[in-house]
C-alpha cells in the first residue's frame, strides 16, 4: 500500500514537472481577426495547449500596412523574450517593401516556414462573370473597371494582380486594387458586390466556394489543387504561377539555445494530430521548412519579391 502510494505521488510529481517544463508563449498575428495569419497563429495556440506543448498561448492581433506595423512592435517590444513569437510570410516580406518599413525580416530571429497555399481569383455567384477568359476581356476593355478585392498593397495578392494584369497584356500599373487588412473586410466587400473579384489564399475562400456564394474562376498554382474543379492561370491562358507562405519567427536577440528550443516546439507542434487535422481542414499545404535550409528560402524570395515589385510598379 505504502509502495502503490509513494509510486502515485511520484507518477504525480511527474505530471506537475512535465506541465511545468513546458513553455507560455504570446503570438503576434500582425493583421485583423479573419485572415489568414490570424487563423494561423490561432490554429498555433490550438495545436501548442492541446498537444501540451505549451501551458499558455495568448495571440495579439495588430493589424495594418501589411503586417509592417506589427513587425515593428514585436521588434520594438520583445528584443530578447523567447517567449515571443509573429506569424508573417510572403505578403509581409512585399509589404516590407512597398511600405518603405525601417524594421525589416533582418531584425526578427526566423523559425520555420509552416505553411503554402495558392492564390484564387473569385467572383460573387451572381456576377456576369463566368470565366478567367471572360475577366481577361474585362481588363483588357477598361483596367480601372475592374475592381479587385485582396489583402494589404504589396502582399501576395496584390503581387499575383499585377502579375496577373501583365501576363494578360494590361498595364500592371493601372490596376484597381483595393487592399483590405483583414480576410473578412475583403470578403464582405465582394459578397456585397462592392468589388468585381475577389483574390487571396483558397482557404480563405473555400467556404464561400462550396457553398456555391462565391465563383471560383481559377488557381494560382503550376499544378490544380486535389479535388477542386478549377484551373491554373496558366491553363486558363495567363501565364503565371504564384504560391502563398506563411512562417513563425522569434524575437531578436534571443540565445541559441533559446532558438533551438522554440525550434523543437515548433517541430512537435507541425508533427501533432491537432495541427496536421488543422491542415487537411483549413486545406493548407504543408510546407513547413526549418534552420539554414528555410533562412536561405527567406533570404531568396526577398531578393525575388524586391524584383516582382519594381517590374510591376509598385516598387521604384
Amino acid at each position: 500500500m505504502k509502495k502503490s502510494l509513494l509510486g502515485l505521488i511520484a507518477g504525480g510529481l511527474m505530471v506537475i514537472s512535465a506541465s511545468a517544463g513546458a513553455a507560455d508563449y504570446k503570438i503576434i498575428a500582425p493583421a485583423a481577426p479573419g485572415g489568414g495569419w490570424d487563423q494561423t497563429a490561432r490554429t498555433m495556440q490550438a495545436a501548442m495547449q492541446d498537444e501540451g506543448i505549451a501551458s499558455s498561448v495568448q495571440v495579439t492581433n495588430v493589424p495594418g500596412a501589411g503586417g509592417t506595423i506589427g513587425l515593428a512592435q514585436f521588434v520594438n517590444q520583445y528584443k530578447g523574450d523567447p517567449s515571443a513569437l509573429i506569424v508573417g510570410g510572403y505578403v509581409m516580406v512585399g509589404a516590407i517593401l512597398t511600405n518603405n518599413s525601417p524594421v525589416t525580416l533582418d531584425q526578427v530571429t526566423p523559425i520555420a516556414r509552416l505553411t503554402g497555399e495558392q492564390e484564387v481569383i473569385v467572383v460573387p455567384a451572381a456576377s456576369p462573370i463566368k470565366s478567367l477568359a471572360d475577366l481577361v476581356t474585362a481588363l483588357k476593355a477598361d483596367p480601372g473597371a475592374v475592381s479587385w478585392a485582396g489583402g494589404s498593397a504589396g502582399g501576395t495578392d496584390h503581387i499575383t494582380t499585377g502579375l496577373f494584369a501583365k501576363a494578360a497584356g494590361v498595364d500592371p500599373t493601372k490596376i484597381n486594387y483595393i487592399a483590405y487588412s483583414g480576410g473578412g473586410e475583403a470578403l464582405a466587400a465582394i459578397l456585397g458586390g462592392q468589388v468585381t473579384a475577389g483574390i487571396s489564399g483558397y482557404g480563405e475562400f473555400s467556404g464561400q466556394i462550396k457553398d456555391g456564394t462565391l465563383r471560383l474562376l481559377a488557381v494560382s498554382g503550376s499544378e490544380r489543387i486535389e479535388g477542386v474543379d478549377a484551373p491554373t492561370f496558366t491553363e486558363a491562358g495567363v501565364n503565371v504561377a504564384v504560391e502563398n507562405w506563411r512562417m513563425v519567427a522569434t524575437a531578436p536577440g534571443i540565445t541559441d539555445d533559446q532558438k533551438a528550443a522554440i525550434t523543437a516546439d515548433i517541430e512537435k507542434m507541425v508533427k501533432s494530430k491537432t495541427w496536421q487535422e488543422a491542415l487537411k481542414a483549413k486545406e493548407w499545404q504543408d510546407t513547413y521548412l526549418a534552420g539554414d535550409a528555410f533562412k536561405q528560402q527567406l533570404a531568396s524570395d526577398i531578393t525575388a519579391t524586391s524584383a516582382i515589385l519594381k517590374e510591376v510598379g509598385l516598387v521604384k
